[in-house]
């Protein structure tokens, strides 16, 4: 154990070589303060600034370096947000580099983050280019007279003295003094490589300063118990001399003592013989050892395979639920019990993230990382580095995976011959290949080392043609998950998958969503019988023949009903009935009658959450009592229904109310003589109606509901309805309070809709195109609206986010006062809009940067001086246009910094008359910036002597 205790020290404090592991996709962290009180670094803080803001060269490096988890990104936050720092430079810049040192998109990355000069932005350049001479000549020219400071965070590795300069030369092209590159790092060579200064070591926090940050990661916001000072402080810092200082292990100790405020629980963590073993005062992995000795088995056997996957994976609770399955470490009929990710996340060993699109994932720090593949060193093997070798490597390895960056190595290729002398290749249980490799070299070393496989549990690998398969695929009947992605240079639709495949009988989880190949599947892919969790693109699971052989399915996005095509009859989804999640039914105009219907048996698929009922837009006429016999299980919580040929909807939705879980309805392309009862749903939180013919008027009563009011609508939407003419309210009644957010697109005789005080009066976004005949009142009509979109036509448009306002061609009034946080402002042409707001009646005191139609600042209507008067916080004014011959006085104002005149072709000034003949006005004294462009007229009536 010390031996691996020691590699993984090395690791931490030695330059990186071609070992590094390669991990795409390190979780990135920006210059938002995370931590808001900087414990024990307040000298050298304070020094550092100095040095920072004191510093005398054109532009200087200031490595920080430290061992992971010591607190560098967190110290450079402070810097980066300190108010002197704010002060002292004019442009900053905060990148997240990790381990993807590429000096285009770094170059890219940190361009955009600088803001235009005022003739990229007249020329309407862009950041597009991929030519790095380019991308350098425009971070020189932005840069040429600022004093930048620029952050490159959580540096991993760079090839050489030669590409860092690469990088670097931009930043010295500069006139001005002073500017400064802070760069993190764990790797002191790096650090040695980039420095201009003395670098920045942090260590440990003092003693002191450590137990008050220890205390807090314990108790955080709440006061500390009467019994803690007598019975705990005392454990408390034994156990924090143990932890070298360091913030990440005060941060998982923490966790594990907040669990229980009890000498008997504190002693057993303190007394653990791991800490006898420390030997190097910088080795916190120790500390951290200490955490996970303390889980509970089953959580501890779960964490010893993350080692497994690259650093900074992106985990789901399925992927690590299949896993633990297919090698027999929990049981396939309990594993949604518990969800052991969030138990680690509450143990301090993983992270909660979501994407973009609110999905939740997991990642772990890298020091957890390395902890992990340390605990699991007998059993797990992690291949990420060319130069690895197998006389370390443990005999009894069953679980394997392979990390390494594609270039050939012959020294690889060796060790992976030894490979196969020094373990059980045929008894391996786990291979995970994470990428495909070009270079055929290596991809032919790993076709040969694992040639012998034939015990497999778990097989993930990436593949770019049908070579690329291991020599023994059709043999490996054991495997219980298999993962099959394509190689990221990989793009060939006409591969198919191999016919082999289906005869994995044991196979109960298999991931497609990374194959980019054919979407045919094998004709006898249903022998899969066996098979819970199939993962992959919609086209995919509409390609399962005889699907209902597979009677443990438990996800099908998509079933498609094939007119006279055997295997895809509608019946096949009668014997699913774990299905889980959502389907979508397709081709239903094929189905002939109830009983076809009926054998599908939806009722009774209770775990089915989303249904989709689509009938092909050119099918016959449909009988009311196919959707009848396609009634689904009450706890449905999504519906969608389009293209019903039906005069009459299902009694199961229209009449009676047994859907009460139903929290979205989607119905389109619909002739129903009665539509749902809205109302009556309890639980209807979305709704979308698209294309229903003979429908004229929405409300409370649609569908023969009575006039109560619908709580939990939060989404309503209208999409191509011509004949829809009014949305009814009650008078008086509070009808939609939920109302968050309503989209109007393409219902051109829609001309009433409920904006009154009682109704809508939560609305949040409103979107409306298409609509030309609707009445809106003052927008935005409520404090609460601050997402708006109207469009009535090409001219005009109105749009609002709550800090910035666009508007153009809009006919309607504007709401002021409720435009009290706008920043931004852009005012087209609009002959009707502000009748009076922009003669001084109304004060917008928020605006800080203002766009405006010349023809609002014309003397015929206001002049610029009370059209100013409306914005005493502006300091960015651009007059635009102007199609008519018009004249005004240069705009004055007391906070304007920078001044624009774009396009204004026929637009004259008329100078001030002054004593000193001048024309400008004193009042502009702030004014730092003046641009003109094709203004032919502008200056026609000053003295040019």
């Amino acid at each position: 154990m010390q031996t691996h205790c020691d590699s993984v020290s090395d690791l931490l404090g030695n330059i990186p070589s071609n070992s590094m592991a390669v991990a795409l996709h390190r979780p990135q962290i920006g210059s938002t303060i995370i931590q808001d009180t900087l414990y024990g670094r307040t000298d050298i803080f304070e020094e550092t600034v100095n040095r920072i803001i004191s510093c005398k060269h054109h532009v200087s490096v200031l490595p920080i370096v430290g061992p992971g988890g010591i607190g560098k990104t967190a110290f450079v936050q402070h810097l980066y947000n300190d108010a002197r720092t704010k002060k002292h430079f004019h442009v900053q810049v905060w990148v997240c580099v990790s381990t993807d040192f590429d000096v285009l998109k770094l170059t890219r990355e940190i361009l955009g983050c600088i803001p235009a000069t005022e003739e990229e932005r007249n020329s309407g350049v862009a950041n597009e280019t991929t030519n790095l001479d380019q991308l350098q000549k425009s971070i020189a020219q932005r840069l040429k007279s600022k004093r930048f400071l620029i952050v490159l965070d959580d540096i991993w590795k760079c090839d050489g003295v030669d590409q860092w300069e690469t990088l670097l030369a931009p930043f010295t092209k500069g006139e001005t003094k002073g500017s400064m590159l802070l760069v993190t790092t764990r790797f002191p060579k790096l650090a040695q490589m980039m420095e201009t200064v003395d670098p920045l070591e942090l260590r440990g926090l003092e003693p002191n300063d450590f137990f008050t940050f220890f205390e807090a990661c314990i108790f955080g916001e709440h006061d500390k118990p009467e019994e803690y000072q007598y019975e705990l402080a005392g454990i408390a810092q034994k156990i924090a001399n143990k932890l070298k200082g360091s913030p990440l292990a005060a941060k998982t100790v923490g966790r594990l003592l907040q669990k229980e405020l009890s000498q008997e629980h504190w002693n057993g963590v303190l007394e653990k013989h791991e800490w006898l073993k420390q030997q190097n005062n910088d080795d916190i992995m120790q500390s951290l050892k200490i955490s996970y000795d303390c889980l509970p088995f089953d959580l501890k056997k779960c964490f010893s395979y993350f080692g497994l996957f690259p650093e900074d994976h992106r985990f789901t609770s399925s992927e690590i639920n299949h896993f633990s399955v297919a090698i027999g470490f929990i049981d396939s009929n309990h594993k949604a019990d518990r969800n052991y990710l969030e138990e680690l996340v509450d143990n301090g060993f993983l992270m909660k993230e979501f994407n973009y699109w609110g999905d939740r994932f997991y990642v772990m720090h890298d020091l957890m990382h390395e902890l992990s593949k340390s605990v699991s060193a007998q059993e797990c093997l992690n291949i990420s580095g060319l130069d690895f070798r197998v006389d370390a490597i443990p005999q009894s390895v069953r679980h394997l995976s392979i990390n390494i960056e594609d270039k050939y190595d012959a020294n690889f290729e060796e060790e992976m011959c030894k490979l196969r002398e020094r373990i059980d290749i045929a008894n391996l249980r786990t291979l995970m290949i994470f990428r495909g490799y070009q270079e055929e070299r290596i991809a032919k070393s790993l076709k040969d080392s694992f040639k012998e496989i034939n015990s497999l549990r778990v097989l993930f690998i990436a593949v770019n043609n049908p070579e690329s398969f291991p020599h023994r695929f059709s043999k490996l009947i054991h495997l219980q998950y298999l993962k099959i992605g394509s190689s990221s240079f990989f793009n060939d639709w006409e591969m198919r998958l191999p016919s082999t495949l289906s005869r994995f009988y044991h196979l109960k989880f298999l991931d497609l969503d990374g194959w980019r190949g054919c979407s045919d599947l094998p004709e006898d892919f249903s022998h899969l019988e066996n098979l819970h969790d199939f993962h992959a693109r919609s086209e995919l699971h509409s390609n399962i023949r005889n699907v209902g052989k597979m009677k443990h399915l438990q996800e099908l996005k998509e079933f498609h009903v094939r007119n006279g095509s055997m295997g895809f009859e509608l019946s096949e989804l009668g014997a699913l009935t774990e299905l889980e999640g959502g389907l979508v039914i397709c081709g239903l105009e094929h189905v002939a009658n109830t009983e076809e219907a009926t054998a599908a048996k939806l009722k009774l698929k209770k775990n089915l959450k989303e249904l989709g009922l689509l009938w092909g837009r050119d099918g016959p006429t449909t009988d009311a009592d196919i959707l009848g016999a396609l009634q689904p299980h009450s706890n449905l919580r999504a519906l969608k229904i389009a293209n019903h040929g039906g005069i009459v909807g299902p009694s199961w939705l229209c009449l009676d109310i047994w859907l009460t879980s139903l929290e979205t309805l989607t119905l389109m392309g619909l002739s129903w003589s009665t539509l749902p009862p809205f109302a009556k749903l309890p639980n209807l939180k979305g709704l979308k109606l698209m294309n229903i013919s003979g429908m004229h008027q929405f409300g409370l009563r649609c569908g023969g509901a009575p006039g109560k009011c619908s709580m939990r609508l939060k989404t309503i939407e209208f999409h191509e309805m011509p004949e829809l003419v009014e949305w009814a309210a009650e008078p008086n009644c509070h009808s939609f309070p939920s109302i968050e957010e309503i989209i109007c697109i393409h219902c051109p005789n829609l001309c009433v809709m409920p904006f009154s005080e009682a109704s809508c009066t939560n609305l949040r976004r409103l979107r409306v195109c298409g609509c030309p005949k609707m009445s809106l009142p003052s927008m935005p009509h409520t404090s609460t609206l601050t997402s708006l979109d109207v469009g009535r036509g090409d001219s005009e448009t109105l749009s609002y986010d709550g800090k910035k306002l666009v508007v153009s061609g809009y006919g309607g009034a504007l709401a002021s006062h409720n435009l009290d946080k706008v920043e931004d402002m852009t005012v087209g042409r609009c002959d009707d809009l502000f009748p009076e707001e922009l003669d001084g009646g109304i004060v917008f005191r928020s605006v800080k940067s203002l766009k405006l139609d010349a023809s609002h600042l014309t003397i015929r209507k206001s002049s610029s001086s009370k059209v100013l008067n409306c914005f005493p916080a502006l300091s960015v004014l651009e007059i635009v246009g102007g199609n008519e011959e018009c004249a005004m006085q240069f705009p004055s104002s007391s906070s304007l910094q920078k001044l624009t005149f774009w396009d204004c072709k026929r637009l004259v000034l008329v100078p001030v008359e002054k004593e000193n003949g001048g024309g400008i006005q004193e009042d502009n004294s702030l004014l730092q910036s003046l641009t003109i462009y094709e203004c032919r007229k502008l200056f026609s009536k000053w003295p040019m002597d």
